[in-house]
């Protein structure tokens, strides 16, 4: 299906892989992905994102730029997983990472599990549930989110999720202050850093915060 995208899409998602030090081989199963996606949103609205060039950089290497802050991590639990992002791009990219794809929608967590198996993502699953409600305390390395909600929301919902030295990896835009702020009492934030994304001129950080 992905061989009806264009040559330069295919050019810019190896442009970017470069630049994010990710293998260009990865353009095949990534773009498989996007094809996926690009099908089922037609029927499905999983995505505002409507057109594929602007998911290569909005979706695809938006969710690679945070394949860099993985380093110690083997469990990762993506709330709010939507389209899969960031989890379906990293578990391509990580095929030894141990994804979980949290999501409650129906109809959203029926493609998750099309794409895991036809992908195939063979670390990785998905979890049909609200990340409050998902009985897997202390699981996990790391969990992320991307544009879910607030640090404290994230915490709040998926915090019991984390092991005693889990890591929170936030996906944010502009560096969130005010969030940083409010975090509830027991976490601190470890680090800030900015994000590239090849082809996005947009503000990126990703936050990691860790038990105080």
């Amino acid at each position: 299906m992905h061989d009806a995208f264009p040559h330069t899409l295919h050019a810019e998602l190896d442009a970017g892989l470069r630049q994010l030090g990710l293998a260009p081989a990865l353009a095949t199963p990534l773009l498989a992905y996007l094809a996926l996606l690009d099908h089922w949103n037609r029927s499905y609205n999983l995505t505002a994102i409507r057109d594929p060039r602007a998911m290569v950089g909005k979706h695809l290497l938006d969710a690679l730029a945070l394949h860099a802050h993985l380093d110690g991590i083997a469990t990762l639990a993506d709330l709010g997983s939507g389209a899969g992002l960031p989890g379906i791009p990293l578990a391509i990219a990580r095929p030894d990472l141990q994804v979980t794809l949290v999501e409650s929608s129906g109809k959203k967590a029926r493609f998750l599990r099309e794409a895991v198996r036809a992908l195939p993502l063979t670390s990785t699953r998905v979890a049909e549930a609200r990340a409050e409600a998902l009985d897997e305390p202390a699981a996990f390395d790391a969990i992320t989110a991307r544009a879910l909600a607030s640090l404290a929301d994230i915490l709040a919902v998926g915090g019991h999720l984390l092991k005693p030295q889990g890591r929170l990896l936030a996906m944010k835009g502009a560096r969130p202050y005010a969030e940083i702020a409010a975090l509830p009492p027991g976490w601190r934030v470890e680090a800030v850093q900015p994000l590239s994304v090849p082809g996005l001129d947009a503000e990126r950080h990703l936050v990691v915060v860790v038990r105080a």
